[in-house]
């Protein structure tokens, strides 16, 4: 009975923080919009996203530089996939294909999240999470009304589906370093893979070219004047540093294809936020596909978080007590 309450507890507390996380991420759209029309590239925009919170997670990765020798692969491969991967394929992708389908292809992570445990790691995937991911991915297809703008480019398609796959790494390796009788310390990874994410997109997007003027006036945010520093601000301690830290978090709380499944949210959020403060209307299909999304998720996160016990996964108990495993956002 203790264990039955003990696991819906860190479920409910995986919940919150996957819920938190996905707010964070989707409210980086709105602030960062006006500072794209203010004449930042939208790869200028993520380079300073990133590096500011590298910076600001600095003292992080200092207390946990041990984590350089104990777990290279690992801050290495978040850094590329789960940070500069995933932004930067993400952004290609928009240059070539509407916003629309590059959000869709990119969130259909939450069922190669499935297709990873069921296949690769041989784990079983519980009916749940497969309706779960199912709804979401259907319901965020009417929320970026993908009919909308369909276009085929093979090579956007392929970026797209490349911030997807990266967005895998994110939620396999963040669960990963829980794995072991030494895990990785959750703050230290996300900070690692900050720096390392910041030095990625500091080659990818040449910085030294950008318009720094810009962070010094303002911007139109909802028909007021903003100061762009605050936007700014906004972005790299809300939507980066806090999204990361409880996204993180949250996968180590709930199964990876249950957090990947409520991520899906963030579309869900990013859509509502630009309604209220930009004034993006939304429609009819992309209300009732936000309810399909939050319904998915909520079918989803039914699902058993991962087991405490450090039996081997062979002993483990069928569907319904399976062990958490981890997605890419």
């Amino acid at each position: 009975m203790r264990i039955s309450e003990g696991h819906s507890q860190r479920r409910n507390v995986g919940l919150g923080l996957a819920l938190v996380s996905a707010f964070a991420f989707g409210g980086s759209g709105v602030a960062a919009k006006p500072l794209i029309e203010a004449g930042l590239a939208p790869l200028e925009v993520t380079w300073l996203r990133v590096t500011g919170a590298a910076l600001v997670l600095l003292p992080l990765a200092w207390r946990h530089r041990g984590l350089l020798t104990r777990r290279p692969g690992l801050l290495v491969g978040f850094g590329l996939l789960g940070v500069a991967g995933v932004q930067a394929c993400y952004f290609a992708a928009l240059s070539r294909i509407p916003v629309g389908v590059a959000m869709l292809v990119e969130y259909f992570a939450p069922a190669l999240v499935l297709g990873w445990v069921r296949f690769v790691q041989r784990r079983p995937v519980s009916r749940a999470a497969v309706i779960g991911v199912v709804l979401a991915v259907g319901g965020l297809a009417c929320v970026v009304e993908i009919w909308s703008g369909l276009g085929f480019n093979l090579l956007g398609l392929l970026l797209a589906l490349g911030a997807a796959f990266c967005q895998v790494g994110y939620f396999v390796l963040a669960d990963h370093g829980s794995d072991g009788q030494d895990p990785a310390d959750p703050f230290g990874v996300i900070a690692y893979g900050l720096l390392i994410g910041a030095v990625v997109l500091t080659v990818i997007g040449r910085p030294w070219g950008m318009d720094w003027t810009v962070l010094t006036g303002r911007a139109d945010l909802a028909g007021a004047r903003v100061p762009a520093l605050a936007l700014l601000a906004w972005i790299v301690l809300v939507a980066t540093v806090i999204a990361y830290l409880t996204g993180v978090l949250s996968v180590r709380r709930l199964s990876p294809q249950v957090a990947g499944v409520v991520a899906c949210l963030e579309a869900v959020i990013a859509t509502v936020l630009a309604w209220v403060l930009l004034d993006e209307h939304l429609g009819v299909a992309q209300v009732v596909g936000g309810a399909v999304v939050l319904s998915g998720a909520l079918i989803a996160q039914t699902s058993t978080p991962k087991a405490v016990t450090a039996e081997p996964v062979a002993a483990s108990a069928p569907v319904e007590e399976e062990r958490e495993f981890s997605a890419g956002g």
